[in-house]
């Protein structure tokens, strides 16, 4: 009996040392898997880069990863599927819908996907990969541009070897066509491992992060809802000291909320008849002096920014409309609140001393964002014993800058007990972000799929 005992506990611990061994080499076969993606996710990263689409115009983007994600048999969610109806902020007006859905006809979006409600605005993607019982994994990728031109001279690498923005005006200057690439390049690996993974994972492809006005409205359809666990990530530059390869966490995106202010007064002759008149460019000035004097936050971070002013017709005419387009900020949601609550109180007081009216749209806003300790501390060591080509950051959780509507997301896992990251992926930049000759390693992309796809087998293995 002693010797059947032994022998079965020497089977265990062979088959328990077998199945370690798997799961090591596993690890680098998922980094080899996303070393032999190279080429395909490059020619992904360009092909995002050169059709370039701001926020609620990713039409074609949107149409080409619901194709792609097909094609692996995910099931695929588009349009109000998506995002919640009556949740998206700041979108363009109808004409800018129609316009932009025509165009991409013609740049080879792929029209069984692109639908009628993606033409309406409703944009953005949802993959889900069913693999049995199991935790729920989310996988956030932003996908939408910026309105800016990018450069177009020989020094530019995009434009010289052909993949720059053919749309004017709009430029992924910020990384998210990395980010796009990343997401597919990461859904096809866990697909072809499918047999390896026990839960569901989901891809959340977001339009609008720009200007912050998309998550809230993906949150909001329940995509979030019921999710073990969320990992997102972010393009970062490796030019400061002790940055690594990957950095598991991040903290301090500053809460943030976004208006365009309206003030409306009555025109008048400046010369003949000025009393007549209510002046609503000076009620604008008013408000931009009075934002810029509300009190800083003891407790924390805290910005205020007036960024476009318009109004007025001539010197001799009183104006009767002006408007601001301004931003408030703050390190958590209450800085942010009491920001946004003395904002709001400036508009309307500059108003009424001009007797004029005011009216603020909100364009965006986003909560603050912290990631979770246990998943960060998960991530590095599995990053340190089973990827040790890849470096983990010296400081796991970095502290963020800017803002960043993946709060709505983090915020709903962790709500419900689940844990969240905001990662940074680091890559060489030959322009910093938001500029026009933003551009980037494209080592990135194999990075980025190894992480993401070491990551899900980890918590799902």
């Amino acid at each position: 009996m002693e010797d059947a005992e032994m022998k079965d506990a020497e089977i265990k611990k062979s088959e328990m040392k077998n199945t370690s061994e798997n799961r090591e080499d596993m690890y680098q076969k998922i980094a080899k898997m996303a070393e032999s993606e190279r080429e395909e996710l490059t020619k992904i990263r360009r092909d995002f880069h050169r059709y370039p689409e701001t926020g609620w115009l990713e039409m074609r983007t949107s149409a080409k990863i619901a194709e792609y994600l097909k094609s692996l048999g995910l099931e695929v969610l588009t349009g109000k599927s998506v995002c919640r109806e009556g949740a998206r902020m700041a979108v363009p007006d109808g004409e800018t819908l129609r316009e932009h859905f025509e165009k991409v006809k013609s740049q080879g979006a792929p029209e069984e996907f692109l639908t009628e409600e993606m033409g309406q605005g409703y944009t953005g993607v949802v993959g889900i990969l069913r693999c049995g019982e199991g935790p729920v994994t989310a996988l956030r990728f932003d996908i939408d541009a910026l309105p800016m031109t990018e450069a177009s001279d020989e020094e530019h690498r995009p434009y010289r070897e052909g993949f720059s923005s053919v749309n004017h005006g709009m430029m992924h200057a910020c990384g998210h066509d990395c980010h796009g690439a990343i997401g597919l390049g990461t859904a096809k690996l866990l697909s072809e491992m499918k047999d390896s993974l026990h839960g569901t994972v989901k891809f959340l492809f977001q339009p609008g992060e720009e200007g912050t006005k998309g998550a809230y409205a993906m949150v909001e359809n329940g995509h979030l809802d019921g999710v073990d666990y969320f990992a997102g990530t972010h393009v970062a530059p490796d030019d400061r000291e002790d940055d690594g390869d990957i950095t598991p966490g991040t903290y301090g995106s500053l809460a943030t909320c976004k208006y365009q202010v309206l003030f409306h007064g009555q025109s008048a002759h400046a010369g003949g008849f000025p009393e007549e008149g209510k002046n609503a460019v000076l009620a604008a000035a008013h408000a931009t002096v009075g934002l810029s004097g509300i009190a800083r936050h003891s407790q924390g971070i805290s910005r205020v920014n007036v960024g476009v002013i318009k109004g007025g017709s001539n010197s001799n005419v009183i104006a009767d409309e002006a408007m601001l387009i301004m931003e408030v900020r703050g390190e958590t949601t209450q800085i942010n609140d009491y920001m946004d609550k003395r904002a709001r109180e400036i508009c309307q007081a500059a108003a009424a001393m001009e007797e004029c009216t005011c009216e603020m749209e909100l364009l965006g806003h986003a909560p603050s964002q912290v990631s979770s300790p246990e998943l960060i501390e998960r991530i590095s060591n599995m990053v340190k014993e089973h990827l040790p080509q890849y470096r983990v950051s010296s400081n796991p959780n970095a502290r963020n800058w800017g803002s960043e509507d993946i709060g709505f997301m983090m915020n709903r896992v962790q709500e419900q007990g689940g844990q969240a990251v905001y990662m940074r992926t680091m890559t060489k930049m030959a322009s910093p972000q938001h500029t026009v000759r933003f551009d980037v390693d494209e080592e990135v992309l194999v990075k980025g799929v190894a992480a993401f796809s070491a990551i899900v087998y980890d918590l799902m293995k």
